[in-house]
């Protein structure tokens, strides 16, 4: 009788969503995001721990902007003894977002199988104007990530940015420094 548990795991993450956020302000965003300054390779710095990260050190995410608009996504890292993961999906703008809203979709069985309950909120809340450093986050506040072009980021501006995510009710007491052992370029 293994239906009962997958539906759990199907259904459990819908009622978690629905439950989330309900006494917190609205997410703001960043008001504009250039989508061709964005593109290319960051590290992740920092995040809220999450299951599918499990283990992973090293992470990377490559941007590309497909012909259609749409957003080519690439997730790496490394886990183990320099055995490397990868996960591919397709971003799409929310109109009237600034660029600044996206809905994501990674391309696995379960998300051929139930493709609208498995796009996931990756919001821009907070992004230099150089383009360098970024704090991703969604509206439940379940999940965050903190980024930047190079594998390390400087110790006050790292300070800076859990302090942007504080100031918008994330749980940053529970945030997980990224092992990166990669030297910057």
């Amino acid at each position: 009788m293994r239906l009962a548990p997958l539906s759990l795991v199907l259904v459990l993450p819908l009622l978690l969503s629905a439950c989330g956020g309900q006494d917190q302000a609205p997410l703001e965003t960043v008001k504009q995001v250039d989508l061709e300054r964005y593109t290319g390779t960051w590290y992740e710095i920092a995040r809220l721990p999450q299951w599918f990260q499990r283990g992973c050190y090293d992470s990377t995410a490559t941007y590309s902007l497909n012909p259609d608009g749409s957003i080519n996504v690439v997730n790496r890292c490394r886990k183990g003894d320099d055995n490397s993961e990868e996960a591919h999906g397709t971003a799409t703008v929310v109109d009237g977002s600034g660029n600044a809203k996206l809905k994501v979709r990674f391309d696995n069985w379960f998300s051929r199988l139930f493709p609208t309950i498995t796009e996931g909120n990756y919001w821009i809340l907070a992004l230099d104007q150089n383009y360098q450093s970024v704090v991703i986050g969604e509206p439940g506040r379940e999940y965050l990530w903190i980024l930047a072009r190079q594998p390390q980021l400087s110790e006050d501006r790292y300070q800076a940015l859990v302090s942007i995510a504080r100031d918008k009710d994330f749980p940053v007491d529970q945030l997980k420094r990224n092992r990166n052992l990669r030297p910057s370029p």
